[in-house]
């Protein structure tokens, strides 16, 4: 005699072995390097990981991997690729619907920066600073806004870093910073923070600093680590360790 499965226990089967699959899936943690995230002893650290890595944990999501990758590349991934977690990216209007946003680290302002030395050098207002070389990052929040600016004369890089280097060298004029990250790149040259002055204040770019997972993350997974957070940043840590580095 043969024996058949009911329908709805097929479907029932069906409908778990697609929510283990997306559970199994690992994820893809991606970040650009900065003053909030770097690589110590060939692990990824800093504060900002700290907090993504105790949220992830205390979501019960254990299998993952953090890996630092040019911003260009890791914004293609949380574009691209489903269950991939990209930290620290600003919420803009432009990226509202393209991502799933997981909880603000911060609020940030980039701010224009020459060296000193440079006294041939006068900016203003915004209007001033067309007559300079900038360098920006390729695809980064300050590259779409002075481009949709109207600004020409924009050099872009795949780091912020070899941005600075190309300022201390001469190759560009301006840069556009969050005083943290041109604090710490003077640390990392060996050099003072006051051999660089902050000329104009990026008032339009002032945005919030968040992670974010990619559009075909699953939602539970979303709401999972953004309770997780939520939580961290009720206790006080993520200004603790956000507020310090600053």
């Amino acid at each position: 005699m043969k024996h058949s499965i009911p329908l709805f226990r097929l479907l029932a089967l069906a409908a778990s072995l697609l929510v283990t699959s997306l559970h199994a899936q690992t994820l893809k943690v991606v970040a650009e390097a900065s003053s909030y995230v770097v690589l110590k002893d060939g692990k990824v650290a800093g504060p900002a990981s700290e907090i993504v890595e105790a949220s992830l944990q205390n979501a019960g999501l254990t299998d993952h991997r953090i890996g630092i990758y040019p911003w260009a590349r890791a914004y293609d991934m949380a574009l691209q690729e489903p269950n991939v977690l990209i930290y620290l990216i600003a919420r803009t209007p432009a990226r509202e619907t393209q991502f799933k946003w997981a909880g603000e680290f911060m609020r940030l302002e980039y701010h224009l920066y020459k060296l000193r030395e440079r006294q041939d050098i006068a900016v203003r207002k915004l209007e001033d600073a067309r007559r300079y070389s900038i360098g920006v990052m390729r695809d980064d929040l300050r590259q779409q806004y002075l481009k949709d600016q109207g600004f020409e004369r924009l050099i872009t890089s795949s780091q912020n870093v070899d941005n600075f280097r190309k300022l201390l060298s001469g190759q560009v004029e301006l840069v556009p910073l969050p005083e943290s990250d041109a604090q710490a790149f003077c640390t990392e040259a060996g050099i003072p923070f006051a051999k660089l002055e902050k000329v104009l204040t990026l008032d339009a770019l002032t945005t919030g600093i968040y992670m974010a997972y990619s559009k075909a993350t699953p939602d539970e997974t979303v709401a999972r680590t953004k309770a997780a957070f939520d939580k961290l940043k009720a206790d006080g840590t993520v200004g603790r360790l956000m507020g310090a580095h600053r």
